[in-house]
């Protein structure tokens, strides 16, 4: 069996043997899960609950009985600081893994923007192409249209110019 799944070459499914589901990690859902986190830490509800579960942690290992303490105000809350250190180390990755998520939105969002402003130029510069055409077609049948005055006067002319030609062959015949 070994030498067949060889023969095949890496191209050919596995023949034989487990088949492990695939996991339902998505990277789509850790993103999102790194947005809401980066969201909620830069809001002022986090710094005001952050401050309040801080003085209630040195409220607690300074006022209560020392047989309830559990971090000691004579090594420095060495559990708050732990705790506050290892907080900051999860947020400070999240949050830069929301910033390059917005950042790929971002730049997928200018490139679509520069797209749509091509569109819109070349349809502007179509429109004013076309517009120019249709004035250009205006002024030459406006030059070409016949108004009742012009076909008047075109009229006249011909007619005084025909009685100028007839007294001209008539004046010869008369002499």
């Amino acid at each position: 069996m070994a030498r067949q799944n060889a023969a095949a070459g890496f191209d050919a499914p596995r023949r034989g043997g487990s088949v492990r589901p695939r996991s339902s990690y998505s990277r789509d859902r850790f993103g999102r899960f790194t947005e809401w986190v980066a969201r909620a830490m830069g809001t002022p509800m986090f710094l005001v609950l952050l401050t309040v579960f801080c003085a209630l942690w040195l409220a607690w290992n300074t006022m209560m009985p020392e047989s309830w303490r559990f971090d000691s105000a004579a090594n420095g809350f060495t559990a708050l600081t732990l705790m506050l250190s290892l907080q900051a180390s999860y947020a400070a990755p999240l949050i830069l893994l929301a910033q390059n998520r917005q950042d790929d939105r971002d730049r997928v969002q200018i490139e679509q923007d520069r797209q749509r402003s091509e569109r819109n130029l070349a349809d502007t510069e179509y429109l004013a192409r076309e517009i120019v055409a249709l004035r250009m077609a205006l002024e030459e049948s406006n030059a070409q249209a016949v108004t009742r005055e012009t076909l008047r006067h075109e009229l006249k002319s011909a007619l005084s110019e025909l009685h100028e030609e007839s007294r001209e062959q008539n004046a010869p015949e008369q002499s």
